[in-house]
């Protein structure tokens, strides 16, 4: 999640739990050039194991290249691609969920990727890392692409993939369909290429009904984990066959946000780190009663002292709220046509005017 999933969420959801963190979505380009906000975004704590980068890429070359970045100098222990992005600035320009309606243009990255993890983990003497996609199910109900771009991806030699079970057009909003979960495990099955279903795990029951409804490898936790990061305690002691440990009340949700704050500042700097911790406010209280003062007072925090003084001033003694377990939290919009290219669904294949417009994509910055 970009914004969300810097080290210091990651190291908190490690406290929690075990599972792979993937780091922010950098951009192939950024990483190539070697921005400096693309190089902290790509740092890990030294003993964060697997170490896992998730990269965004429109071009098959400037793909590869980051990818011998990543391998070659020992940044990560596994690669991830951004497929499934749904957002107008970059699916605008054929990027994202956008990108796999284009044959040719995905194959190709995908057989650069993982090409490019071979042969550079060959040359320097190291285990060659997985090399991942995440997608959507497709543009809209009229322009699915799951299926025909999971075969792409078990070809090229991806080690799994994972599928959020919503369009592009859906964005976040409505209900995920596992169904296409549980088709493209089955489609993938010969590849011996795992599945891993993403969409609405709110709780540790969600997931276990996932796997058992759809027959996936395991689960992807987005937006579950925003103001949750205790979700994957409670993750591993379900697929472990353990009960999971109840939810917190509030006054260890406010222990843990201290903790989120402290770690922010850390890793990011008092200033920086207060005003990224502030859009986990929300996250953080639904569903308890905390006074208005107070939530408007720490969603513009600057400091410990001031995250202490506030705090003091609600009741903590209140039991998780058992209703809100499974409420979505993060961004719930969508239902809208999905910004694309012009003449951008006309072919699954694209021609030269689309190769400069995808091109274009990733002038963006890292995180975007």
């Amino acid at each position: 999640m970009a914004g969300v999933t810097n080290r210091a969420f990651r190291r908190l959801c490690r406290e929690q739990g075990g599972g792979l963190f993937v780091s922010e979505m950098v951009t192939s380009r950024a990483l190539v050039e070697r921005n400096a906000e693309t190089l902290r975004m790509c740092t890990f704590d030294s003993d964060e194991r697997p170490r896992s980068i998730q990269l965004y890429g429109v071009d098959p070359d400037t793909v590869a290249d980051a990818v011998r970045i990543v391998v070659g100098e020992g940044m990560a222990d596994h690669i991830d691609l951004n497929m499934g992005c749904p957002v107008p600035k970059v699916t605008r320009k054929g990027g994202g969920a956008a990108l796999p309606w284009k044959v040719d243009l995905f194959e190709a990255i995908c057989n650069a990727a993982v090409g490019a993890a071979a042969d550079t983990a060959r040359a320097v003497g190291v285990p060659e890392p997985p090399v991942t996609v995440k997608m959507r199910m497709g543009i809209d109900d009229d322009h699915l692409t799951y299926v025909r771009a999971g075969h792409i991806a078990a070809r090229a030699g991806m080690a799994w993939v994972a599928l959020h079970a919503r369009t592009a057009q859906q964005s976040y909003s409505g209900t995920a369909r596992w169904e296409a979960i549980a088709t493209l495990t089955e489609e993938l099955r010969p590849y011996g290429v795992g599945v891993l279903g993403n969409g609405d795990i709110w709780t540790a029951a969600d997931a276990v009904r996932m796997v058992e409804q759809t027959g996936c490898s395991g689960v992807v936790v987005g937006r579950g984990c925003l103001g949750r990061p205790w979700l994957f305690s409670q993750l591993s002691a379900a697929f472990e066959g353990r009960q999971p440990p109840t939810d917190p009340d509030l006054g260890q949700v406010v222990a843990l946000m201290r903790r989120h704050l402290e770690l922010l500042a850390e890793v990011l700097g008092e200033e920086r780190g207060a005003r990224d911790f502030r859009k986990h406010i929300a996250w953080y209280f639904k569903g308890f009663r905390v006074a208005h003062h107070v939530r408007v007072g720490l969603a513009n925090v600057s400091d410990l002292a001031e995250f202490d003084r506030l705090t003091a001033q609600i009741d903590l003694d209140q039991e998780f709220p058992a209703d809100m377990a499974g409420r979505p939290r993060g961004r719930t919009s969508g239902g809208r046509p999905v910004s694309l290219p012009a003449g951008w669904l006309d072919s699954p294949f694209t021609d030269v005017s689309q190769r400069q417009t995808v091109a274009a994509a990733e002038c963006f910055s890292s995180g975007g």
